[in-house]
């Protein structure tokens, strides 16, 4: 068992470096603040068995610190020790929910406050474990009963990445596919990034993750730096593993679906943060064997009925592009935007349309008008990211989502558009077309759009400018 963990508030040097060497010397794990900033910001950096806090002259400031540790949601159970002049009056301890054996007074034998701490510690640490354990059982059934509303396999990732890093207040959490021995796998969901969707990643940079695959076992790993399992990548991380943002500890917890491992679930804190503990691995674990059965379900729904998912697809695509059709789009859209509001991001539609097509139809005929619009989707796929979406909006319409991109990005994607597509010959060899497109881009938030039709009125606004300025351009 590790040593216990106390945290000493006072705002006496002298008696911080006191208390803590006797405190150490006597086997507990001792971390100091000196003053009230520092208290609230020890108390979110980690988990203490006990907080011992100096009432040195009956100061009123560390009452008022000391309330505002109680009435916080996230510290008001943490067990608490005081130390008190001997004038102190110990009934003012009671708005605290403490009283006099939760105290002691100037002067005291070392040897008493010892045996005062260790007793609390006691009673402190099977207080903690118990509030610990229904904390955990309701944020699993809180969990289990999101998840169970979800019959969609990505979104109940989405969930999982977002609920388990929230309950365990870390930045970073995803969920990544890969079989046993494969190199690249796909990363389904990340709570640092919830718009990422379906990104390949070369595994061999990622050791714990190939681990937990080869073996089928949990890797845990408290300090990356000093672990030898990082020994051959810790050289190529380079600048985006630098400072705060550097991997200090990590979790990769194996999974099944069906019998068979399927991906890795992946927490990772960074060197600002506490290290990932026994905690933390149970609470997940906790989590992923719930959720488990959940994901079978929903890929049962997704894939175990071929004929049903080809009709599915059918429905939802346009098929001379290959696009997803405007009923597509309009539910993108409105998750988008959700999304958008919950995590305070940005999201940019562009509008395409293809200039003066009625002439290419009149003077090539409408198979090379079909070839244009085949060939422009091809092009624009080619432009988008994993996280990109594209939509045939109608006729010659196509329209880009492009989530977390504002304004000068958005501008620089169609930029570049356009510049691809005047210089394209579309058509074939033998009937070679030249076409251009105008583009209308909307960017939400913005004072004018309130849901996905008014985001897409004022993308239509705006192309409809960039076709009355003369056409090949954008308007935002």
């Amino acid at each position: 068992m590790s040593n216990p963990r106390l945290l000493l508030a006072t705002e006496d040097t002298a008696l911080a470096r006191t208390l803590s060497w006797v405190l150490k010397e006597n086997g507990y794990d001792v971390v100091t603040a000196l003053g009230g900033p520092q208290l609230i910001e020890r108390l979110e950096q980690d988990v203490y068995d006990l907080l011992v806090v100096d009432l040195a002259n009956s100061d009123a400031g560390t009452l008022d610190r000391l309330a505002r540790v109680r009435e916080d949601v996230r510290h008001k159970d943490v067990p608490l020790f005081v130390i008190t002049d001997a004038e102190f009056n110990l009934a003012d301890l009671e708005p605290f929910g403490l009283t006099g054996s939760d105290a002691i007074q100037r002067p005291y034998q070392v040897r008493e406050l010892l045996s005062r701490i260790k007793a609390h510690l006691r009673v402190g640490r099977e207080l903690n474990r118990a509030r610990s354990d229904a904390r955990s059982r309701n944020e699993l059934v809180s969990i289990l009963k999101e998840i169970t509303a979800s019959l969609n396999s990505s979104e109940i990732y989405q969930i999982l990445v977002r609920r388990v890093a929230s309950g365990l207040r870390i930045a970073r959490c995803s969920v990544v596919l890969a079989a046993p021995g494969a190199r690249e796998g796909t990363v389904v969901a990340a709570f640092e990034n919830p718009n990422l969707r379906d990104l390949r990643v070369d595994l061999t940079k990622y050791p714990e993750i190939t681990r937990a695959l080869q073996t089928g076992e949990t890797v845990m790993v408290a300090d990356v730096d000093a672990d030898p399992l990082y020994q051959d990548v810790l050289m190529t991380w380079g600048a985006q593993q630098t400072g705060a943002r550097r991997t200090k500890s990590v979790i990769a917890l194996p999974f099944a679906l069906a019998g068979r491992l399927s991906g890795v679930f992946f927490l990772r804190t960074t060197a600002d943060d506490p290290p990932l503990n026994r905690l933390d691995l149970g609470f997940a674990e906790q989590v992923i064997e719930a959720a488990v059965t959940a994901l079978e379900k929903s890929y049962d729904l997704e894939h175990g009925t071929g004929r049903g998912e080809q009709l599915r697809e059918l429905a939802d695509t346009d098929p001379l592009t290959g696009c997803a059709n405007r009923r597509v789009l309009d539910q993108r859209l409105r998750e988008e935007l959700d999304r958008a509001r919950r995590y305070t991001q940005v999201v940019t539609v562009v509008l395409f349309d293809v200039d003066d097509f009625k002439r290419v139809n009149d003077t090539y005929g409408h198979q090379a008008g079909d070839r244009v619009l085949k060939q422009l989707a091809f092009l624009l796929r080619h432009e988008l990211r994993t996280m990109d979406f594209l939509a045939r909006y109608g006729g010659e319409e196509f329209v880009v989502v492009l989530p977390e991109t504002g304004g000068i990005g958005a501008r620089l994607f169609t930029d570049r558009i356009l510049r691809r597509v005047q210089l394209h010959n579309f058509g074939d060899s033998a009937f070679p077309v030249s076409v251009t497109v105008s583009a209308g881009l909307a960017t939400f938030p913005d004072d004018r759009v309130a849901d996905d039709e008014s985001l897409m009125r004022l993308a239509d606004e705006n192309l409809y400018k960039a076709k009355r300025a003369g056409r090949n351009r954008y308007r935002d």
